[in-house]
């Protein structure tokens, strides 16, 4: 029988590309985001590719709390169990701290925060039931070290995130109930646009690059691991004015 992942935020960017190359593996489907007619074309475009694929997909706003109880306990139902949940659903938005930028700071923070712990609080209900599963935290290379200007918020939801999922990791370590947090660097998706960088990826070779941590069910990676693990080491203890020239 086909194991069965469940992504959040999965209608573009990364979402959609492991939607795709989950698929590639034999997975089968619960494709939640708040765009339904694009979850809808991709289900289209797998079924066309993976005409035994059994892709099941519902809108959700992971700031609707009750919503996000509702869809993940529904794909359970219809699918009959769920092997993993990747909690990737976020925003990008922010302003430097104190400049009239608190709405767009507050957005994020509530996605990619609160909505993150909701989601796993909804994934570990289906897990703990099962007596198994494999929850994924989609944080951030942002996550590392505090960022400055425009990012500040959206780095501190990250490593917020990321320490939510290492707690609950010591919480089951020996178990059948597995969690890995994945840091991704640059990688090309919407939330990336405009990033002219070298360090940026392609889509699919980013996604690569998480779905093989996904698939060895590591407790951290930083994807792609080049250049980002040894950038990892050097963006946390370097010195601030060295530090301020890097970011």
């Amino acid at each position: 029988m086909a194991k069965t992942i469940l992504i959040t935020g999965a209608s573009s960017g990364l979402g959609a590309e492991m939607a795709r190359q989950f698929a590639d593996l034999g997975y089968d489907l619960a494709l939640c985001a708040r765009r339904l007619d694009r979850l809808e074309d991709l289900k289209a475009d797998l079924l066309e590719r993976h005409p035994g694929c059994r892709i099941a997909v519902r809108a959700l706003d992971v700031t609707d709390d009750a919503a996000v109880f509702t869809v993940f306990r529904s794909f359970a139902e219809e699918l009959g169990s769920i092997d993993r949940v990747v909690v990737n659903a976020g925003l990008g938005k922010g302003a430097p701290l104190g400049t009239g930028g608190y709405d767009a700071n507050r957005e994020t923070a509530v996605t990619n925060f609160v909505g993150a712990l909701a989601q796993t609080e909804a994934a570990m209900e289906i897990f703990r039931r099962q007596e198994r599963g494999h929850l994924v935290m989609v944080s951030s290379m942002s996550a590392v070290r505090g960022m400055p200007r425009s990012m500040a918020t959206y780095a501190a939801t990250k490593a917020g995130v990321a320490h939510l999922a290492e707690g609950l990791r010591a919480e089951l370590h020996g178990g059948p109930i597995k969690v890995t947090v994945l840091y991704p660097g640059w990688i090309a998706s919407e939330m990336n646009e405009g990033n002219k960088s070298p360090l940026l990826v392609s889509t699919e070779k980013g996604v690569r690059a998480m779905v093989s941590a996904i698939e060895k069910e590591k407790d951290s990676a930083h994807v792609p691991p080049l250049p980002w693990a040894p950038m990892s080491v050097v963006l946390r203890h370097a010195p601030m004015p060295v530090y301020k020239k890097l970011i």
